[in-house]
Formats: structure tokens, C-alpha cells, sequence
């Protein structure tokens, strides 16, 4: 196992590393969870480019990853660095239009 800094400064670099970011139970070919489903066809919908990391092949990052943005579940969102939320958070900013937006900005420049 990780130490716990290891950890943090590995998830810090996933996230700083990637524009739209998305930590989930299992990858975007084949989600293990509904709630992580839900967010992959969302993204998906929005034709940007992402990346995943399954929190199921290493649990020092599902751990870590709930410190890391100081919230308790799966999946967890990061748009250009920034926490965005879980799949309740992604599905309400996605239905009033604030999720394009971010995705948007966050992927212009790529």
C-alpha cells in the first residue's frame, strides 16, 4: 500500500494533469456502477475528451481520492483542476446548462 502522500501528490497529478478528470468504478468502456455510469454517457453526450481512473484496482486511491476532495463517495468529477462533485452534482449542472459551460472552457484550449 501507498503512503498517504504518495497517494494525494498521484491523484493531484492525475487531476492537474487532465482536463476533464473522473474518478469512478471502472473505466468509461465498462462502468461498475450506476452512478458512475451515469456520469461517463453525460461526458459522453458532451463529445469531450476525458480520462478515468478506477478507484476498484487501488484502494489507497479510493481512499485517497475521498480526502483528496474532502467528499465521501464515487464517482468524483474534476473539470480543469477544479472538484465538481459526484453524480448527483454532475446530473443537476448538466440539466441547467452550467456543465457545458465548464466542459467547454476546460477543453478550448486543448
Amino acid at each position: 500500500m501507498q503512503a498517504h502522500e504518495d497517494v494525494q501528490k498521484f491523484i493531484a497529478h492525475l487531476v492537474a494533469n487532465n482536463k476533464v478528470m473522473l474518478f469512478m468504478k471502472g473505466n468509461k468502456s465498462f462502468p461498475q456502477c450506476g452512478f458512475s455510469a451515469v456520469v461517463v454517457e453525460i461526458l459522453k453526450k458532451h463529445a469531450v475528451p476525458f480520462e478515468t481512473f478506477n478507484v476498484l484496482s487501488d484502494p489507497a486511491v479510493r481512499e485517497g481520492v475521498k480526502q483528496f476532495a474532502s467528499w465521501p463517495t464515487i464517482p468524483q468529477l474534476y473539470v480543469n483542476g477544479e472538484f465538481i462533485g459526484g453524480c448527483d452534482i454532475v446530473r443537476e449542472m448538466d440539466a441547467n446548462g452550467e456543465l457545458e459551460g465548464k466542459l467547454k472552457a476546460a477543453t478550448a484550449a486543448a
